[in-house]
């Protein structure tokens, strides 16, 4: 008689909870309920979500914004009762988790639009409940015409604002990648832009000499741009000046008219619900969950924005809001908690951006991370083109990469230009993850052909400036240890053409 051996799907049903909650219907959320109906088919499922749509592309609102993508349907990748019909998930908008009954596993919700509160049990329970827009206490900052952009409802609202107002003169405050997108797109719609950041460069996870691309891309397209100059309050008009929404008065007294205001000072992860039921918090503020994305409940687990992640390069713990690791996560919690291991090594940062005609991307650890960690580096800069010289359209690329001084392993890289940007950190992302060194970098196969790249590819060639440092062959002075050098012993010599200096120094 032959023996019965059970199906994995039958294995995992047996083992799997009978009942999954999970709280946040974006991003990480709906992958780990796609990901559970999928291990466990009799599982009762159910995504609970505050607003009023769930699975959409926050990823894409300033594009919205600015016209590119044209129907806001667009932007709702999935709704209930797509997702009921496809994965039989019990999906509920409009619906707000207050608090977590640990001891009895059950969590409280409240129905937004009746009032009616209830109980939902649990066997485990995700929470990805991702995070807010930050709003420090600036004096006036609540003022009418103040936008945040993180959902559907938030740009809704400030199309409705500006609709009747194309010549309306925009102060976006914040230069990381909302900031940035937003500033592009509403000089798109026709508005003057202003962007206001309190540091001494917008993208603070590129190191200074890369962010300078980034300022003079706004500047040759008339943003107006305030370095290192926060806001000090919003205001109402003095006598003399007009403004629809504020004055934004900077530290410096520099005063701003402004008719909207976007609010683009980063995010912070939602954690009220996991702090009030007693969850282990980080000192990043972020949920802590181990490498199994498991939280200091053994029955709840936590993914997306809400959690802090280790560096994949430095080991630090830390707050890196990013929708594709958001999505890995949530299909990594599904798996552990229906008894398939899976181990969330960290986050690396790979990240890119397009403003106007250049595209700035990163990966792994900059200057600043690196230093803090104590970790030693080298940097290499080196500007290849985009493809084959001789091919038309060939444009320069900025490359930096960062590596061990002794091994010569990957530690991060930057790139910005106007082609092949993402191809470059692409490739130098997967390098990464592969713990490949600048060695290996010199010695990948990659796909050459005129209109797309060069015989001796950027990647290549970065390896090989990096290999003559690690032999030896030459020592390097960065642009920021230039005016430390003795001029008794040291001579600066430019030996690039008039044609190339014109380009920049």
């Amino acid at each position: 008689m032959e023996t019965f051996k059970p199906s994995v799907t039958e294995r995992i049903n047996h083992m799997g909870p009978q009942s999954l909650v999970v709280v946040g219907g974006v991003a990480g959320g709906a992958s780990a309920a796609a990901r559970a109906r999928r291990l466990c088919e009799q599982c009762g499922i159910v995504v609970f979500e505050r607003g009023p749509f769930v699975s959409f592309a926050n990823c894409g609102l300033p594009y919205f914004v600015g016209g590119e993508i044209v129907e806001e349907d667009s932007l709702v990748l999935q709704t209930p009762a797509t997702l009921r019909a496809r994965f039989n998930l019990d999906v509920r908008v409009g619906t707000e988790v207050l608090s977590i009954d640990r001891a009895a596993q059950v969590v409280t919700v409240r129905e937004l639009a009746t009032g009616r509160d209830y109980e939902e049990p649990y066997d485990s329970l995700v929470l990805s409940t991702g995070a807010s827009p930050f709003r420090p206490p600036i004096p006036g900052i609540d003022r009418a015409g103040h936008f945040t952009v993180r959902n559907i409802p938030d740009v809704d609202e400030l199309m409705a604002w500006i609709k009747d107002c194309p010549a309306c003169r925009a102060v976006v405050v914040g230069g990381g990648y909302i900031g940035l997108e937003m500033a592009e797109q509403l000089k798109h719609r026709g508005l003057d832009v202003t962007v206001v950041e309190a540091m001494p460069q917008v993208m603070m996870p590129l190191d200074p000499e890369m962010a300078a691309w980034l300022h003079a891309e706004l500047n040759a397209n008339r943003v107006e741009l305030h370095l290192n100059d926060p806001v000090a309050a919003f205001e109402t008009p003095s006598p003399g000046e007009t403004a629809r929404a504020s004055i934004v008065v900077l530290k410096s007294g520099k005063r701003i008219e402004a008719d909207i205001v976007v609010l683009g000072l980063g995010v912070r992860p939602e954690t009220s619900l996991a702090k009030n039921a007693g969850l282990e918090l980080g000192a990043t503020g972020g949920v802590r969950v181990n490498e199994h994305l498991q939280t200091s409940d053994p029955k709840i687990w936590a993914v997306g924005d809400a959690i802090e992640v280790r560096d994949a390069v430095t080991g630090a713990w830390r707050l890196i809001p990013l929708a594709g690791p958001a999505n890995r996560q949530g299909r990594s919690a599904a798996d552990n908690i229906f008894g398939r291991p899976s181990c969330y090594e960290g986050t690396w940062g790979t990240a890119i951006l397009r403003l106007f005609e250049l595209t700035a991307s990163c990966m792994g650890a900059n200057e600043t991370a690196l230093r803090e960690a104590s970790i030693p580096f080298e940097a290499v800069h080196l500007h290849p083109s985009s493809h084959a010289e001789y091919y038309p359209g060939a444009r320069s690329v900025a490359v930096k990469i960062l590596f061990a001084p002794e091994t010569g392993k990957l530690l991060g890289a930057q790139v910005v230009g106007q082609d092949g940007v993402d191809k470059q950190i692409d490739v130098l992302a997967t390098a990464l993850k592969g713990g490949m060194t600048v060695n290996d970098l010199a010695e990948l196969e990659l796909a050459y052909a005129p209109p797309f790249g060069s015989a001796k590819d950027p990647i290549n060639m970065a390896g090989m400036a990096a290999q003559n440092v690690l032999a030896g062959y030459v020592q390097l002075a960065q642009w920021d240890e230039i005016a430390l050098l003795d001029p008794s012993h040291a001579v600066l010599l430019d030996v690039r053409s008039q044609e190339e200096r014109a380009k920049g120094f």
